[in-house]
Order: C-alpha cells, then sequence, then structure tokens
C-alpha cells in the first residue's frame, strides 16, 4: 500500500513521556484559543529579525508555522516557527547565542528529528529547531498551505479548536493529544490530493 513520503502513524504522545524531554520547569499553563489576530504575520517578523540577527548565516531556513500562519484561523496566541540548522543536535553552536537574545532552551528531543524547542519566558513563542532533511518542517508547510486553499478543514480545525479550549487543558500536549485525530484526518486528505506522490487511504486505529 503506497504511504505519502511525509506519512506517519495516527500515534498520541504518551505524557508520561514529556517531562523527560523537558528542560527546567514548565509551570501549567491554561490553553486559549482566540480569533485570528492580524498582528500575528508582524509578531513573526519580529521574531525572525531576532533569531537572524542572533544566528546570522547559520540559519538555513527560517518559517511561520502552526496556525497563527494561516490567515483567518483562530489559534493559540503563539507565534510558531520552524528553524533548520546545519546540525540541531549540536546545541552549542546556537542555543548560547538565542539564550544571549531572550530564548530559553525547553525540550530536547534527540530520538524525534533531532528536535529541540526554545522559547521566551512570557511562552508567546515556539522556536522548534531541526536538521535539513527532517520531515516535520515539511509537514507544517503542507497542513498550513492546505489550510489556506480549504475554507472547511479550515473551519473544522479552527471549530474543534475552540471546542477543545473551552474545556480548561492547562498541558498543552493533553490537549494536542484531544485534537490529533482531526489534524490526522485532515494531513490524509491532503497527501491524498497530493499530485506528486501516490497516497493510499490509511485509516488511524480508534
Amino acid at each position: 500500500m503506497p504511504t505519502h513520503p511525509l506519512w506517519r502513524p495516527y500515534e498520541l504522545v504518551d505524557l508520561d513521556t514529556v517531562p523527560s524531554v523537558t528542560v527546567g520547569h514548565l509551570p501549567p499553563k491554561t490553553v486559549e484559543v482566540v480569533s485570528y489576530d492580524a498582528a500575528w504575520p508582524a509578531r513573526f517578523a519580529d521574531l525572525e529579525q531576532r533569531v537572524r540577527a542572533a544566528l546570522g548565516d547559520r540559519v538555513l531556513a527560517l518559517a511561520h508555522v502552526g496556525s497563527t500562519s494561516v490567515l483567518g484561523l483562530a489559534a493559540k496566541p503563539i507565534i510558531d516557527a520552524d528553524l533548520t540548522v546545519v546540525d540541531s543536535g549540536d546545541e552549542s553552536a546556537y542555543v548560547p547565542a538565542l539564550e544571549a537574545a531572550g530564548f530559553v532552551l525547553r525540550v530536547r528531543e534527540p530520538d524525534w528529528e533531532g528536535h529541540r524547542l526554545l522559547t521566551v519566558p512570557d511562552r508567546s513563542v515556539n522556536l522548534h529547531v531541526f536538521s535539513p532533511g527532517a520531515q516535520e518542517p515539511q509537514r507544517h508547510l503542507l497542513f498550513g498551505a492546505w489550510l489556506r486553499e480549504h475554507d472547511d478543514d479550515r473551519e473544522l480545525y479552527a471549530e474543534t479548536k475552540l471546542a477543545l479550549a473551552a474545556q480548561g487543558f492547562d498541558n498543552g500536549m493533553d490537549y494536542n493529544n484531544h485534537k490529533a485525530a482531526v489534524v490526522y484526518d485532515i494531513y490524509e486528505r491532503a497527501f491524498a490530493a497530493d499530485p506528486a506522490y501516490e497516497h493510499d487511504p490509511q485509516p488511524r486505529e480508534t
């Protein structure tokens, strides 16, 4: 059965493993989802300027991703960006410079595409760091492009997030687990519609 090269199985995060990849202490924070804010692109531009000023040509790619990058989509008021560096595992090559610019390393996941996450003290930014060839940044770009072009899935995703936020989650990964089925199904439609690759449906196990 052919699968899209960016496909991955439907899996929920084991919440018991989260402390093992967390750097330092992150106090609980209630998940908030708000209407689209026209200031979000400018906030990303500010973030991009800070990162590029700190790292210079060590930035191989930097993209605004996540819901705040999709015009009209309700989202958590947190700017997500994917940063590509030569080797995300070589923290000494980029973390000190980003820390000097006000960022804090909060997540280290060497077994998941070498992912690192830095944020800022008010946690208004998620700066995800990957190495070249990582699939997650590619998935993020595909997902955002699909939502920009498909009103029905954009509305479905917004409704799902707003309904979940109303339940008062104070654990972001638990919130992500609860929206994971909708995210997976949207990806399946995006993969199936991609003319560059053959993709048979891969139903998630329930």
